[in-house]
């Protein structure tokens, strides 16, 4: 599998063979860094909840067989007796792993699980000696007009002044967030864009590739105590260009359908004045302003001096694109589940 440039792999695999706590190991991002640490050779040992999964629909049991070759302790993270007791237990920890997010991005979600429940962790894996920190985040805190952002953003700070060593990993935009609409088209509908289909653009990152770069963490010296924004291989890519590559490899005339982004501000505002009333509403009304926000923001680097977010500056690493992903997809492979973050 292909490495971003400036990578530094020992040539000695044992003399990197660590043990390695992961939380978040049910996700599609998690269960692939698993797979990945174990390849590597390290012992991994994952906190899982109670009932984890989309729709929190696994049993420990269920875990355990996902999970095959790696410890499952059963861990609630928003507990920090719980961490202590159930998961670092006294015992050693060279390294943490956290894939762990909040299910739905909702304000308090966001602040329960991406900030207070990761300082929960940060604070039992210093106490229990654990010597480097890799954590997931995302691309997007570059631009922190949502909760779950201000959430993640928080806690970003917090690692980088807890003294431990940290690698922070930004991936760009996941191929399941960008799988939503294949079935679509499959039935014969049109491809939905927003504006003219090119207002924003990504370079998509795979669950292999992504998993490969986060387990990397550990043994590259280049990547510690660094934020690390990544994205798949090949040029940044734009919602038009997804939607005409699917109908190419349909073999069908593209057909895109536009929706104005002033739909959404209309969306919006409606919710949130409901959600005054309604919490259910006010959850819905974050999810349409999340929505707006992918619909016209980019998952690149952002430039801070222009403001303008920049392809060439966001590194590349893996072999898989998203078309690649696409045509497997088409070609009978399972879809991802998409669970609470199905936005469109």
């Amino acid at each position: 599998m292909g490495r971003a440039d400036g990578d530094l792999v020992s040539d000695d695999p044992s003399a990197s063979r660590q043990r390695v706590c992961v939380l978040g190991a049910t996700g599609t991002i998690g269960r692939a860094t698993v797979g990945a640490l174990l390849r590597r050779g390290h012992q991994v040992v994952c906190f899982v909840r109670p009932r984890a999964g989309v729709g929190a629909s696994l049993t420990p049991a269920d875990v355990a067989r996902l999970l095959d070759g790696a410890e499952v302790k059963v861990v609630d993270p928003t507990d920090p007796l719980s961490l202590a007791r159930d998961g670092f237990a006294g015992e050693r920890f060279d390294a943490l792993v956290s894939c762990m997010a909040s299910r739905t991005g909702a304000p308090k979600d966001a602040w329960a699980i991406d900030h207070r429940a990761q300082l929960n962790v940060l604070e039992a894996a210093r106490q229990a000696g654990v010597g480097h920190l890799v954590l997931l985040s995302a691309i997007c805190v570059q631009k922190p007009l949502l909760a779950f952002q201000q959430a993640k953003l928080a806690f970003e700070a917090a690692l980088i002044e807890s003294g431990l060593r940290y690698s922070i990993v930004r991936p760009t935009a996941f191929f399941k967030s960008l799988s939503g609409q294949i079935e679509r088209v499959r039935r014969g509908r049109p491809f939905l864009v927003f504006g003219d289909g090119t207002l924003t653009a990504c370079k998509p990152i795979g669950d292999d590739d992504l998993a490969d770069y986060i387990a990397g963490c550990l043994e590259d010296e280049g990547r510690w105590n660094r934020i690390l924004p990544i994205g798949g291989p090949g040029e940044a890519i734009t919602p038009r260009q997804q939607g005409e590559a699917l109908f190419a490899m349909l073999g069908r005339p593209p057909r895109l359908q536009s929706a104005p982004v002033a739909l959404l501000d209309i969306v919006i505002g409606g919710l949130g004045a409901l959600g005054r009333f309604a919490p259910s509403l006010a959850d819905k009304a974050e999810l349409a302003r999340i929505g707006r926000y992918y619909a016209t923001e980019s998952m690149l680097v952002l430039d801070p001096q222009t403001g303008r977010y920049d392809a060439a500056a966001t590194p590349s690493t893996g072999t898989q694109t998203l078309f690649d992903f696409y045509r497997a997809v088409l070609a009978g492979a399972d879809a991802p589940e998409r669970g609470d973050h199905a936005v469109f």
